[in-house]
């Protein structure tokens, strides 16, 4: 864990910082080399337990009054019960200490450690972990990246011991993605299913047009998708997103774990191989979508994604690196991770509530995860999700809709990764543009 650590905070503030547990005095050092002088942080024990604890403690510090640039004025602080009014920082002997486990706070909060094994009745009809059941949740801070505010006080404390210390410096991004649970409202699924739609739209909605639409659509899909499918909003999505300057991922379910909750579409289908070359051609990325019931099998994501990296090879698809996302955002420590890892996959970008967007990780960085349970390093890295679209609007979820409150949070939420120079992490289903509202609000949100 330390080395993990060390590294974490190598490259977000200086590549030459050292950091060590003295078993002794149960404190963290933090050295660079060359420079004189130690910071010195306590190590809090409850912020290296596993699993859920309702007990954990949570103090607020007045930051900004003791003298910190800050986001907010005042930092919430798990694991602290100290009072709010002592001070963060005091001259020691061997230079400075800093009255919080910095570390601590983000191997708990990157490592998830509160979220693993569950008691059952924690987890919603996904058996997902929810936004509800977590301390940030709880205690009120979802909304803010704090492990990123707390590097930026640790920084802060490392300009007063050592000035002269140049310091990382991060630029700020939108990182859109979009999960092809739909690429087509009619072309795929079965057809006793589409022949009841046809009859519904002529008989019952009284809407020929749409039954006119549903079959032509259906007729021609044979080789790509038709322009005028309502979920064919892949050349809307990729103008978009070329006009902001960002490069969108889209990933595809490549298996069918649970029929009624996976994609009706094969990624061999033709239609589907001309859409990831369009994607491709240019210069976006395909990525994984694994099925429902992957989550706990890493060989059944190992399975798709050899199926998704198959198909690219056979069109032409060459990519550096390949990620992706769970479907339904299903994670379960640490056998999710392992199968990303298993299949070779250089990123996740699953680790956001579908409940509630923020930040479940306590970051907008990506960063190389680490399996709590056995206790190293993973070789995958995390692209946090700040917020999915659904999370904001459906009436399920916080049933924002499309007013100014849902803008208001897709905005406040997009500054806050500005403010720490994060990534914005965006999930916008591509099928969820069905009325003007939906075009509308993802212009504002991503330009």
């Amino acid at each position: 864990m330390v080395p993990w650590l060390q590294q974490l905070l190598r490259d977000r503030i200086h590549h030459e910082l050292s950091l060590e547990l003295d078993s002794t005095t149960v404190q963290w050092h933090l050295r660079c080399s060359g420079a004189d002088g130690t910071i010195t942080m306590p190590l809090l024990p409850v912020l290296y337990q596993l699993g859920s604890n309702p007990e954990l403690p949570c103090s607020t510090i007045a930051v900004a009054e003791q003298g910190f640039r800050a986001i907010v004025s005042d930092l919430p602080a798990p694991g602290r019960s100290e009072p709010s009014t002592s001070s963060l920082v005091t001259q020691s002997e061997a230079g400075l200490h800093l009255h919080y486990d910095i570390p601590g706070l983000t191997y708990w909060m990157l490592a998830r450690c509160e979220e693993v094994d569950p008691p059952p009745e924690l987890l919603d009809n996904h058996q997902r972990f929810p936004a509800t059941a977590s301390h940030a949740c709880q205690h009120g801070y979802l909304e803010r990246p704090i492990v990123d505010e707390w590097i930026g006080i640790l920084r802060q404390v490392i300009s007063r011991l050592w000035p002269r210390l140049p310091l990382v410096q991060h630029q700020f991004q939108v990182v859109v993605s979009h999960d092809v649970d739909r690429p087509s409202a009619y072309a795929f699924g079965p057809w006793s299913q589409f022949l009841r739609n046809v009859a519904g739209d002529i008989l019952k909605r009284k809407a020929p047009a749409v039954a006119r639409d549903r079959i032509l659509i259906r007729a021609t899909s044979n080789r790509h998708l038709h322009p005028r499918d309502p979920f064919n909003t892949f050349n809307w999505l990729m103008d978009t997103s070329e006009a902001a300057g960002i490069h969108s991922a889209f990933y595809f379910i490549c298996g069918r774990t649970n029929p009624s909750l996976d994609a009706q579409y094969e990624p061999e289908h033709p239609a589907i191989r001309h859409l990831m070359r369009r994607i491709h051609e240019r210069g976006h990325e395909i990525g994984l979508h694994p099925s429902y019931d992957t989550c706990a099998h890493p060989q059944r994501i190992v399975r798709e994604g050899q199926r998704l990296q198959r198909i690219c090879k056979e069109e032409g698809i060459e990519q550096s690196h390949w990620g992706g996302r769970m479907h339904f955002l299903r994670w379960q420590w640490p056998f999710t991770a392992y199968g990303w890892e298993q299949a070779g996959f250089h990123y996740d970008s699953t680790l956001s509530y579908a409940d509630r967007p923020g930040f479940r990780c306590g970051t907008c960085h990506p960063y190389p995860m680490f399996d709590p349970v056995a206790q190293r390093p993973l070789p995958l890295i995390q692209r946090p999700l700040i917020a999915m679209e659904c999370s904001v609007i459906a009436p399920r979820y916080l049933g924002l809709g499309y007013g100014p409150a849902s803008l208001a949070l897709f905005h406040r939420l997009k500054q806050r990764c500005q403010d720490v120079g994060g990534q914005f992490t965006l999930l916008w289903h591509n099928s969820h543009f069905t009325t003007a509202d939906d075009w509308g609000l993802y212009r504002q949100v991503v330009t």
